[in-house]
């Protein structure tokens, strides 16, 4: 299953967020996945605690950030979501991010590995990129992705 069809069955794209604060973002980017029942609440608790304790490691230069924690944290079932930020923030000190990829991933398989290759793939593409940010609407990103 693709990262797209992954963010499409969780209902996991949020575009033209506005807030400022990282751990808000987080638990943000986190609810569809709760609700869908993918993660626990406890997930989302974890990347924070680990960003709070080893900084924005997944932060990069480009603009996107990939927070996740270990399986053990609270994944219930392989996710993604996708949030979009109307203005970039700061994680924890880290490089500024607009685009948000949390992902859960019960196990280290093949699975998630092409979703996080296909994500590699989109950080390397500046046109991807670029229409990301200016997606105003869910079916415009699922169209881009």
């Amino acid at each position: 299953m693709s990262i797209k069809q992954l963010l499409i069955e969780a209902d996991a794209i949020q575009v033209g967020v506005t807030e400022r604060d990282w751990k808000a973002v987080i638990a943000l980017a986190a609810q569809p996945l709760v609700a869908k029942g993918y993660i626990h609440e406890s997930y989302y608790q974890a990347v924070i605690a680990n960003t709070e304790e080893h900084g924005a490691y997944y932060v990069f230069e480009e603009g996107i950030a990939i927070p996740h924690a270990r399986p053990e944290s609270g994944v219930i079932k392989n996710c993604f979501s996708l949030l979009l930020l109307a203005e970039p923030i700061s994680f924890q000190g880290s490089d500024m991010a607009d685009i948000v990829i949390l992902f859960g991933a019960r196990d280290s398989n093949a699975h998630i590995e092409e979703g996080i290759r296909a994500i590699v793939s989109m950080l390397e593409d500046d046109e991807t990129l670029r229409r990301l940010r200016q997606a105003q609407h869910r079916m415009e990103v699922i169209d881009i992705l």
